[in-house]
């Protein structure tokens, strides 16, 4: 890595972990029923590292400032590296991958439109079957709306077109892996009382933790990080990765 990209990746992970943790201070939100997968507006910042510096300055800055984060919330190192860390970066590192490549619009949005309408579904069966319609109505409200308004921008606005899909396609794999590997931990280990506590929970907490991840931070992600990623671009025009 050249030395700009560390230190991108060094700012990015103190300025991810510590805006966390203070909005975390003043809005102790945690996934309805289960706790532990916390309400992370925050997610936007590693997703503008990740477009103007590159993938592996988002993943890494992603995967620093939760690990940041999660020790000062409940401080359990091992559930951070094995879910907070391992989601973030992946998921970031996607997000810059896809952001900063040329992509058959058409195609992916197909490609996308049909995988999401199963997620969909899914996620109507387990929220009507272990919550209650109106978790259904607001999850699924806030994840349409999201796509809608990625592909609606993406239509007026080409140039964030692969932002949009980028931010759609990195999340929902790193709310993946959040999901099951919590799952997977709570198993083997207690989870920090600090965030809900609990063991052995069952499966379909893993389906309810990808939910909640997914619902609560998309929106962030299509509306806030254009804007902020032009206020950027206006002030620094050589981060822009088409001049690359």
């Amino acid at each position: 890595m050249k030395t700009i990209e560390l230190a991108a990746s060094a700012i990015c992970g103190v300025l991810y972990g510590v805006l966390g943790y203070i909005v975390y201070l003043f809005t102790p939100i945690t996934t309805p029923g289960i706790g532990i997968v916390r309400f992370w507006p925050v997610v936007v910042i590693p997703a503008v590292f990740a477009y103007l510096f590159g993938p592996l300055v988002g993943g890494l800055g992603a995967a620093i400032g939760i690990f940041i984060s999660d020790l000062l919330i409940h401080g359990d190192p091992l559930l951070s590296l094995s879910a907070g860390v391992t989601a973030n970066f992946v998921g970031f590192y996607i997000l810059g991958s896809i952001s900063r490549r040329k992509i058959d619009w058409a195609n992916i949005i197909a490609i996308t439109s049909a995988v999401l309408m199963v997620a969909f579904a899914l996620i109507e069966y387990v929220l009507l079957t272990w919550f209650s319609p109106e978790a259904a109505i607001l999850f699924l409200g806030l994840s349409i709306a999201s796509y809608v308004i990625a592909v609606t921008i993406g239509h007026i606005y080409p140039q964030w077109r692969n932002y949009g899909i980028a931010s759609i396609i990195g999340l929902l794999v790193g709310s993946t892996i959040i999901g099951f590997v919590v799952w997977a931990y709570s198993q083997v280990f207690f989870l920090p009382a600090a965030v809900g506590g609990g063991s052995k929970l069952p499966l379909y907490a893993a389906l309810i933790w990808l939910i909640w991840t997914y619902a609560t931070e998309i929106p962030f992600l299509v509306i806030l990080g254009p804007p902020i990623i032009r206020g950027c671009l206006r002030a620094f025009p050589g981060l822009n990765p088409s001049k690359e």
